[in-house]
């Protein structure tokens, strides 16, 4: 019996790698000799950084960097087993996060501490790079993260403008001469699972510029300014990505990847599955366990367990999801490579004990899921 244990973080409970090997003592209770090869999971987002260099045997770094309002904080990023490779999550540095609620301000808030990130992994070597974009506190454009890799932002006056998407309506000159070289022989992949473009009313600020401490005046504000940072680009770069798909994502640092660094845009958890080798795992196993703390509906729509029963569906392999939580709307996932969704809790309990009590209830719900098996 081979399984492929592929879970997503429980969160607030357990990592991936928790919950995987929680299913295999479950597993080896009634299949002593089974081979359950552990895959942890992401979906680009938090906890992505510690799924990859748990399943590539890689390093986590940590390193001083500038956080969203210019104050020093120590953030990190994974180094992959093979060396090559690193996996930064912007949230590190300029996450949400990293500010109380008072301190949001997206008209100063900056992506410059990403940029060192990216920076500080280029100084090691990598020649591939893993962003996830999510739960920034920016609307910069990206432009923090540019001035970090030696790109220069200038006024009329010919000076460097300062930190934040208040500062964006001064742009004047793009000058790329600083870009540091080694950008141009690396690959950049983005774990994006937003559609916003960068301006509008479905732009950066409009949608998400809010939770991140902007009244509906700075939302307007951050619209034209983030309007006239892509003119420039597209007057001074040739390129135009004000309406792109995703250049919104993160305060529109999606699109500053995407304009100055040649980076892609991809779900989080396709991202995932390619840097973790999942497909090739799976079409050899006999079953697949994949889960995460709530499943239902949305779960459709580029969710973990989802990307995981997706791959599995290709080579027709069994998939048992497991979750704290199913809510409503869950009946389409069996149509979708789902064989069976499975709740783990064993009665009626608090959210804290349920948190607690994570790891022994998804053992004790594969434990039983095996028995069935075994039938």
């Amino acid at each position: 019996m081979k399984f492929v244990l592929a879970p997503d973080s429980f969160k607030e409970s357990m990592t991936a790698k928790n919950a995987a090997l929680a299913m295999e003592r479950g597993i080896r209770k009634v299949f002593p000799d089974a081979e359950c090869v552990i895959v942890p999971m992401a979906d680009g987002g938090e906890g992505t950084v510690e799924s990859l260099v748990s399943m590539t045997n890689g390093e986590i770094i940590k390193t001083e960097v500038l956080g969203p309002l210019g104050e020093k904080v120590v953030a990190e990023y994974g180094l992959l087993g093979e060396g090559q490779t690193a996996v930064i999550e912007m949230a590190s540095a300029s996450g949400l996060e990293l500010l109380k609620p008072e301190e949001r301000d997206p008209l100063l808030t900056t992506t410059y501490g990403t940029g060192q990130l990216i920076k500080h992994a280029l100084d090691k070597g990598v020649s591939r790079f893993l962003i996830g974009i999510g739960g920034s506190a920016t609307n910069d454009g990206g432009a923090g993260m540019l001035q970090a890799l030696g790109v220069s932002f200038k006024n009329e006056n010919g000076e460097e403008l300062p930190f934040g998407g208040g500062a964006l309506d001064r742009l004047h000159t793009i000058d790329l001469s600083g870009l540091d070289e080694r950008i141009k022989d690396v690959k950049i992949d983005v774990a994006c699972d937003v559609t916003n473009p960068l301006i509008g009313e479905n732009g950066a600020s409009a949608i998400f510029g809010p939770q991140k401490g902007a009244t509906p005046e700075i939302v307007k504000t951050l619209d034209q300014n983030l309007a006239h940072y892509a003119e420039v680009m597209k007057v001074q770069l040739g390129k135009d990505i004000a309406h792109t798909e995703g250049a919104g994502a993160a305060g529109g640092l999606g699109a500053g990847l995407m304009a100055f660094l040649n980076a892609e845009l991809k779900k989080g958890v396709d991202l995932v599955i390619e840097y973790t080798g999942l497909e090739s795992f799976v079409q050899v196993a006999d079953y697949v366990f994949t889960g995460e703390g709530s499943i239902d509906g949305q779960t459709l729509f580029g969710k973990t367990p989802y990307g995981v029963a997706t791959v599995a569906q290709k080579y027709s392999i069994p998939v048992i999801a497991f979750a704290g939580r199913i809510g409503k709307g869950v009946e389409p996932l069996y149509d979708n490579g789902f064989t069976a969704i499975v709740g783990i809790l064993t009665g009626v309990t608090s959210l804290e004990d349920a948190l607690k009590d994570g790891e022994t209830n998804i053992e004790f719900a594969a434990e039983n899921i095996c028995r069935l098996l075994k039938i």
